[in-house]
């Protein structure tokens, strides 16, 4: 009606310039095109549809995946892709360190250190668990989860008292060896749970309707990372968000590349044009006279990662120094453990789906937390101020590029290796501000909960039953963890606040993961409520067969053991 109304009217008075007449053809093109596009046939509009046009089959593999977790791009693709990967990993991997270190009293030469050491444990880790963990393509990162006990060591009256003495390198230095040792012996949790079946056996009673909110909240969970951080310098953050989110459209039209090469390689084509624009910032001097907080956030010279970072640096175990125990610290670090063990299983099932592959069959899943334990013993081990998790972004991404190859994540894992030696040009890559990360975050998290979503299709949507469960799960998901972090951020400690500080940590950490409380009350109400009636609404007649390792016939191409090793350890 516009576009009639728009054409009569420019018609009345004839065209006496070129332009009015490129208008007048203009409107004439386009409103032949929308009464072609949006006119319909009153006899189509009475036809019923057809069932197939109202519903669609439950598939136990997503389609239009360019590369599945056994199938690779080419070597220079691979190495591409795996370079991404890695640049994604760097957002949380510097996070973390630059919030906790000057609170431990390190200075950047500290900072610099505990990045390179978080990114080469990182490395480790991803490696081990694509080839002898879940074999999944997950990189295995640093986990917000270790926050709250990592908190509470630092504020330890023990530890707080060398600052009084001015001697904050010693502060900083036993402040690391304290959270060492906390992570060394809880890190036993995932190790027993995992090596010895028990946690096979807990996943006999998750469904697909118990699992939608724990995996959902893997990715809503984190929203606190996503825009608030973009808005810490909107003009960045809001280019790299509409950029990457429209990628197929701007970076096709704007350098004019392929579909595939729009899609596959978004991230790394965007991030290098903002980060390139941050740096023009950063060298005509804008934001210079600005606050502190908003140069952090804008400019790529504020972080000083790269004059503080060595040129050549292997991380080692006990670089700090002997690790020292203490009982409460350990209790309380024991959360973070169980927290990330949830939040890994969540983002096995995600990555499983993006990769195009079946549920990990329980003692895969087991396995892997088994060797996320190990990884958490090594984290310990080299001091890299956070436990280990599955990188919620990097599962993410698997769907972003639609590249689900297990190649692409052990060549990311060799980048993290390499880079975090060479700590000068790892340095570089680590100056890109905060915001751009956040705005990426804002997509990936986003397609992580809705994989979780996903799983619903296997469920009765139609019982007032799986309604309650879902709602209530994800509403508790999200209220009580967010409750948890006013009331921190207003009182100064956690709503638990008693005079046993383990117990208080325990609670606190509990409660302030959205995953967790989603597994504590989905899977509660999900086994409690009318569930021997309910097992195929709940949708376990799909879910059972994936949950031994001989149920489906491809979970042996998915998960086997490299290098035969099958045979000396066999599926249980």
């Amino acid at each position: 009606l516009v576009l009639q109304l728009s054409l009569s009217t420019s018609l009345l008075s004839p065209p006496k310039t070129p332009f009015s007449l490129l208008l007048h053809l203009h409107l004439l093109l386009w409103f032949g095109f929308c009464r072609a596009r949006f006119s319909f046939d009153p006899a189509e509009k009475m036809a019923a549809p057809k069932p197939e046009e109202i519903s669609h089959p439950a598939m136990d593999q997503l389609q239009g995946l360019e590369y599945c977790i056994d199938s690779n791009p080419s070597w220079g693709e691979s190495i591409a892709l795996g370079f991404q990967h890695y640049i994604l990993a760097l957002g949380t991997a510097v996070m973390i360190p630059s919030f906790l270190v000057p609170l431990m009293g390190g200075d950047h030469g500290d900072k610099v250190r505990v990045v390179q050491t978080l990114l080469f444990v990182e490395g480790i880790n991803t490696l081990i668990q694509t080839l002898f963990g879940t074999r999944l393509p997950t990189v295995i990162g640093g986990s917000y989860a270790f926050m709250v006990p990592i908190m509470s060591i630092i504020h330890d009256p023990a530890l707080t008292r060398i600052e009084d003495d001015h001697l904050c390198i010693q502060r900083f230095l036993s402040t690391m060896r304290a959270v060492q040792g906390a992570l060394i012996v809880s890190s036993s949790i995932q190790i027993i749970l995992g090596y010895s079946q028990l946690w096979a056996i807990c996943s006999r009673f998750f469904s697909p309707l118990g699992m939608v909110p724990v995996i959902s909240l893997v990715g809503f969970g984190l929203f606190d990372r996503g825009f608030p951080v973009v808005c810490r310098h909107l003009r960045l953050g809001l280019l790299m968000l509409i950029t990457f989110s429209l990628k197929k459209v701007i970076l096709m039209f704007l350098f004019i590349l392929s579909r595939s090469i729009s899609q596959r390689f978004a991230l790394l084509i965007s991030v290098t044009v903002i980060w390139a624009y941050a740096h023009l910032l950063t060298a005509s001097g804008a934001y210079k006279h600005r606050p502190d907080l908003t140069q952090v956030n804008c400019r790529t010279d504020r972080a000083y990662l790269i004059s503080a970072a060595p040129w050549i640096k292997i991380p080692y175990p006990l670089q700090w120094g002997a690790p020292t125990f203490d009982a409460g610290h350990c209790f309380g670090m024991m959360a973070a453990v169980i927290v990330s063990l949830i939040e890994s299983t969540g983002g096995y099932k995600a990555a499983s789906r993006l990769a195009s592959a079946t549920p990990p069959p329980a003692h895969v899943l087991s396995r892997g937390i088994g060797w996320q334990g190990i990884g958490i013993l090594l984290s310990g081990m080299f001091g890299t101020m956070s436990g280990c998790t599955v990188s919620a972004e990097n599962v993410g991404l698997l769907g972003s590029t639609r590249v689900g190859s297990r190649r692409v994540i052990q060549i990311a894992a060799g980048f993290m290796i390499f880079f975090s030696i060479l700590g000068k040009f790892g340095a570089l890559f680590a100056s890109i501000p905060f915001p751009i990360f956040a705005a990426l975050y804002c997509v990936l998290f986003g397609l992580v909960a809705s994989v979780g979503l996903s799983f619903l299709q296997f469920t009765n949507m139609n019982s007032m039953r799986n309604l309650f469960i879902v709602g209530v799960a994800l509403f508790l998901g999200l209220s009580i963890p967010e409750y948890f972090r006013e009331y921190t951020s207003k009182a100064f400690h956690g709503p638990s606040h008693t005079k046993a500080g383990w117990f208080n940590d325990f609670l606190n950490t509990i409660f302030f993961s959205s995953p967790t409380v989603a597994l504590i009350v989905g899977v509660f109400l999900d086994n409690t409520l009318d569930y021997k009636d309910s097992a195929r609404d709940r949708g376990m007649p799909w879910w059972a067969k994936f949950r031994s390792f001989q149920g489906d016939s491809r979970n042996e191409e998915f998960y086997t053991l490299p290098f035969n090793l099958n045979r000396f350890f066999p599926p249980s």
